[in-house]
């Protein structure tokens, strides 16, 4: 996991306006720089987390952490703008692959990893509530977190009707779909992957063009979430290479 700990120097990050994912502070009173610390971060749009002493000293790699630990991604982060612009000067459809609170780390490497592999040319990730681009993503991508741009948005549902606008059809993965292979997806397509535990949010579900299912022959009812995006992926290149 990249970090930044100690108040300097997470005051001049934030300052020099280096990528922060999260900002994990000591609860109490808050006095000094690290109520400076705060309210710069807040302005900034960087998520706050309030913890204890025991997690900020575990979390500790120079075990001189002041009550404030920075984490920061092994990459910057991609505008949504920046992915469809990527297709175009590819001349492709748009290919995204959208995860909508996805928590596990190797989940989210694993989908960037199939990412690269299947040509998408980006992936959307929100703010909050979700895995980062920690060096535990970056490793469990195989380095493909390099390769793959990744956008981290504010709101799924804003993302989602920014694409739609751009034409792009969204497809959303939930046991309730329909099934995948009788979906089009040789097009301009984001495919939305909930979270382990909760899925697709209902609201995305409901702004989708498409809710699909993969089709379960044994006694689970459903697949990781790594593993469900990257059939839908391939699906996604079976279609476009056997239409041309």
């Amino acid at each position: 996991m990249d970090q930044i700990e100690g108040r300097n120097a997470v005051l001049e990050a934030l300052k020099h306006e280096k990528a922060i994912d999260k900002i994990f502070v000591k609860k109490g009173e808050y006095s000094g720089s690290l109520k400076l610390i705060i309210a710069r971060a807040r302005q900034a749009g960087v998520v706050v987390s309030e913890t204890d002493k025991i997690k900020l000293d575990n979390m500790s790699q120079s075990r001189n952490h002041q009550g404030v630990i920075a984490v920061c991604p092994v990459k910057e982060y991609a505008e949504l703008s920046d992915i469809l612009q990527s297709a175009a000067d590819r001349n492709e459809k748009p290919f995204i692959i959208i995860c909508d609170g996805v928590t596990d780390t190797y989940n989210l490497g694993a989908i960037i990893r199939s990412a690269d592999a299947c040509g998408a040319h980006g992936v959307v990730i929100p703010k909050r509530r979700a895995a980062t681009l920690t060096g535990m993503v970056a490793k469990a991508s195989a380095g493909a977190v390099l390769h793959v741009p990744v956008a981290r948005v504010a709101n799924i549902a804003g993302a989602v009707e920014t694409l739609k606008k751009q034409g792009v059809w969204v497809v959303s993965a939930d046991v309730n779909g329909e099934d995948f292979l009788n979906i089009k997806m040789d097009g301009a397509v984001a495919i939305v992957i909930g979270g382990e535990g909760e899925g697709v949010g209902r609201l995305i579900k409901e702004k989708s063009d498409h809710v699909v299912k993969i089709p379960m022959y044994g006694q689970l009812k459903s697949l990781n979430a790594s593993v469900a995006a990257g059939v839908l992926m391939y699906e996604v290149v079976r279609q476009r290479r056997w239409n041309g």
